[in-house]
């Protein structure tokens, strides 16, 4: 009966679909996120009759033959590249990114990390550095005594202090951007590293070759869409019960056959 497994495959597919959709929706809140979704493929196929096979009782070719389906497998779980809405903060060190590309930030490895979470803060050194204190590539210190920062569009950070009307430039950030971002590994903590299937790393100056620029004072938010999420879990929920049922009645047909005198 191999409808039972079939089925087993089906539930085991939407339970992952489950998965997928509670690790969205509990990144509603989570700066910079790119929604997620499952993607699957059907099985490879028992050929009871092949397409083409000559019709032994007058020599047609059958058009179609019989091909029986076994089931689904995951295919893949790809990141949605969405641009999510802009929130103003205020802060000198929240920068957002408008477009594509990644913030550099350089791991305690020695290993390049990417993230979109714009949300910067200064360490003891005044080193900007993200929320888990890993600082942004190329490293940027801020003076003890700068009253202010300023970052322009094209990532290049101001320094103001007290009696001056001039500002220091401290440095430049730049953006990372990719062949294949999808292809990029999440590590956690809003960070990716590249892959074989991502590509390289290609750094430039935001704004050019056809990355984001920079805005100051605000943060992106998650791309995740709540309406949508909860329609999708309803769908995979409806399709868990279904290949339920499927088990529930290959089960009734296996006791009838047994029952069999």
């Amino acid at each position: 009966m191999r409808a039972l497994k079939i089925a087993a495959t089906g539930m085991s597919a939407q339970q992952m679909r489950v998965e997928v959709i509670s690790n969205n929706l509990s990144n509603m809140s989570t700066t910079g996120y790119n929604a997620r979704r499952a993607e699957f493929s059907d099985l490879h196929y028992q050929q009871k009759l092949r397409a083409g096979t000559v019709n032994a009782s007058d020599g047609t070719v059958l058009p179609t033959g019989v091909q029986l389906g076994l089931g689904v497998r995951p295919a893949a779980v790809s990141m949605q590249l969405e641009q999510g809405s802009l929130s103003a903060t205020g802060g000198d060190l929240d920068v957002a990114i408008e477009g594509a590309g990644y913030l550099e930030v350089t791991l305690p490895s020695g290993q390049a990390a990417y993230t979109r979470d714009g949300g910067l803060k200064r360490n003891a050194d005044g080193l900007i550095v993200t929320s888990d204190g890993y600082p942004v590539a190329p490293e940027i210190t801020i003076p003890d005594d700068a009253t202010s920062v300023s970052i322009n569009a094209s990532g290049e950070v101001y320094a103001y202090f007290s009696g001056t009307t001039a500002a220091q430039l401290l440095g430049q950030f730049t953006i990372a951007g990719f062949t294949n971002a999808k292809g990029l590994e999440a590590i956690g903590s809003n960070l990716f590293t590249e892959t074989e299937g991502s590509g390289p790393a290609l750094v430039t100056t935001p704004g050019l070759d056809g990355q984001g620029t920079l805005r100051q004072g605000y943060l992106e938010d998650s791309s995740v869409d709540a309406v949508r999420e909860v329609t999708e879990l309803i769908e995979a929920q409806r399709g868990y019960e279904l290949n339920a049922k499927v088990i529930s009645a290959a089960d009734q047909m296996l006791g009838a056959t047994t029952q069999i005198r």
